[in-house]
């Protein structure tokens, strides 16, 4: 695991782009402490900075072919890597390390952008071609490693791990992208490839882009989407043997390292079936037990579900507890990782859960993706619920029904009910929404953005039923552009590398081809991998509801009203920008309980935040 970096015909000579590329990788130390790396030539410099995971002593990168023409900088892990080095050798390749990052590099010697489809894992890397003056750029099919570009003058400049290693060239301009603004506002996280700063752009999940540093001209090419074939015809206890073995296979590719393995374990199904395959396989090896761990807040928590799985499944727990002075004290560190503003307080749960985890492990299990996969969320179920309107007479849904929807009459289903006369691609946009565009409006001082375009998204599952519409959609922003990002760049922080098994590439085989009534039956969500943690956990544990690390902020607002009040309204962007008279009535209404604008307030809280981190620079956070 590493954080990677590179310029681009950035200066004139070889030593500027060599000293420039470690002006990169010094910023993101955090990403790999243990060792660094760099590669200069007269077209282009590499860097990276190593957390050493495997091959410790031999893994130093870049790492170039045998010929000195690729040059390759990776951040990730490859799980299959022992069965490709084992092929390659065959072919009469000869390696130098015992490392993922040289079977990468020898595999694209052989197959080109081809190769991409063997890996399995999660990665981000860099090959330079030198005698094609090519930079090879490429990300997992799910965007569970980040990569960022810099663009100037329709350029590919620079690249890297994050925003901020890309901020630390000289020159490269601070403005913010008032789309990314706009989008943030609706959906608490910018879905958009363009980040918040203009010109700086996130190479998308299952992409890889070709550099011609010859012509200076870039192309981007999709290579993986997640494409849905339901196959029936196979029993439900068929479908649950091979889920039970998929995931077991999983686990145990994605706990190969050379150093401390543990598991994250809230009180739901997804960590614990994680943990529980963690530990039936870490018992193979030396009868011992992996670390667990869990957090949560004096006011609400998880501890008590968490140690319950753990004592089931038999692991050495750890649950800890953060107070909100701590929690309010920490978001500016939290914010300078993040690199983009995030209102989902769960990521910095998340910060403070990595922190104590790298105190005993290296590298952690999770069980993010889950949800997407196989069917988690609540809202997939609204289609079902849908049916029982559809049974209703036509007369009475359009002349009965429809009108009181659309009324200004207030009463309980009213929601659903309007949701019903609207097409879902109007009315699903992703897991989280914090204002309409209509309330957006009228606090951007009428500024105008355009959302995020689902249409074609919606094109290409536009035979699948409304639910699976939804999780593609999901996995498709929501995934990538939150859960992800925020488990990437939290336990990044405390260089500690998080993996995520449900994520594997013969995982999202399986769950493709699940057909939806074993994903939603009986109004039960992920209802074959519940099925799956019967046998894993015990049936208690496989019926809890989700809560995955819950954050009180809500009720923290009122013990810190003048820090939200003056961090809000005397920023520059937001003075400039936004009608603080309606913000200023949004906190008193809060505070006095008169309406509950926690993620509203908390999503305007951090956007304030990240602008004087990253724009205001009124912060060395480190």
């Amino acid at each position: 695991m590493c954080g990677i970096a590179g310029v681009i015909g950035w200066g004139k000579e070889k030593g500027e782009s060599a000293r420039l590329v470690r002006v990169m990788t010094d910023s993101i130390l955090h990403r790999g402490p243990d060792d660094e790396g760099h590669y200069a030539d007269e077209m282009l410099a590499l860097g990276m900075r190593r957390l050493s995971i495997i091959d410790i002593a031999g893994g130093k990168q870049p790492i170039a072919s045998e010929d000195g023409n690729l040059v390759i900088v990776f951040n990730g892990e490859i799980y299959n890597y022992r069965a490709l080095r084992e092929d390659l050798i065959t072919r009469g390749y000869t390696f130098k390390t015992h490392t993922d990052t040289e079977v990468i590099l020898h595999l694209f010697e052989v197959e080109g952008s081809a190769c991409l489809s063997k890996l399995r894992g999660m990665f981000a890397f860099a090959i330079w071609n030198k005698k094609t003056q090519k930079l090879f750029l490429a990300r997992d099919y799910f965007g569970i490693k980040p990569l960022y570009y810099l663009l100037l003058d329709g350029q590919v400049k620079a690249f890297g791990s994050e925003i901020k290693s890309i901020l630390a060239l000289p020159g490269v301009p601070r403005i913010v992208n008032d789309e990314a603004v706009g989008n943030y506002l609706a959906f608490q996280y910018n879905p958009l490839n363009e980040t918040f700063f203009k010109g700086i752009w996130k190479l998308p999940p299952g992409n890889f882009m070709e550099v011609d540093l010859k012509t200076g001209k870039h192309r981007k090419r999709r290579y993986f989407e997640f494409a849905f074939a339901s196959e029936d015809g196979k029993s439900e206890e068929v479908r649950t043997d091979e889920l039970v073995a998929v995931l077991e296979d999983s686990v145990k590719y994605h706990m190969v390292a050379d150093v401390p393995v543990g598991a994250f374990l809230s009180g739901g199904i997804d960590s614990g079936i994680i943990a529980a395959l963690a530990q039936k396989n870490f018992n193979t090896g030396n009868g011992g037990k992996i670390s667990t761990f869990t957090i949560g807040f004096n006011e609400v928590s998880e501890a008590r579900a968490a140690e319950v799985s753990a004592r089931h499944i038999g692991t050495n727990h750890t649950a800890t507890t953060v107070s909100h002075e701590e929690y309010f004290r920490e978001l500016q560190k939290v914010v300078w990782h993040f690199d983009e503003p995030v209102a989902d307080p769960s990521a910095v749960a998340l910060y403070f859960l990595a922190r104590e985890a790298r105190k005993k492990v290296k590298v952690v299990l999770s069980g993010e993706g889950a949800d997407e996969l196989f069917g988690g969320y609540n809202v997939y179920l609204e289609s079902y619920a849908r049916r029982r309107l559809e049974v209703v007479p036509r007369i009475i849904r359009e002349y009965i029904l429809r009108p009181l929807a659309m009324s200004k009459l207030s009463f309980r289903g009213k929601n659903f009910l309007a949701r019903f006369f609207t097409k879902i691609e109007d009315r699903y946009i992703g897991n989280a929404n914090i204002f309409s565009r209509m309330e957006i409006s009228e606090l951007w001082k009428g500024k105008s953005f355009t959302p995020l375009n689902l249409a074609p998204l919606y094109g290409e599952v536009k035979n699948r039923e409304d639910s699976e519409k939804m999780q593609y959609i999901d996995i498709s922003t929501w995934l990538p552009g939150d859960i992800l990002a925020k488990a990437d760049k939290m336990t990044m922080a405390h260089s500690l590398e998080l993996r995520v098994p449900f994520l594997d590439r013969d995982i999202a085989d399986f769950a493709r081809r699940l057909p939806p009534k074993l994903k939603w039956k009986n109004y039960t969500t992920k209802y074959l991998l519940r099925r799956a943690a019967d046998r894993i956990l015990t049936p208690e544990i496989a019926r809890r509801k989700k809560l995955g690390f819950p954050t009180p902020v809500g009720s923290w607002f009122s013990l810190h009203e003048q820090e939200l009040s003056e961090r809000i309204l005397k920023n520059p962007y937001m003075k400039s920008n936004f009608n603080t008279v309606l913000i200023e009535k949004m906190i008193a209404d809060h505070v006095a309980g008169r309406k509950d604008n926690a993620r509203k307030i908390y999503a305007l809280y951090m956007l304030a935040l990240w602008h004087d981190v990253f724009v205001g620079e009124a912060l060395a956070v480190k």
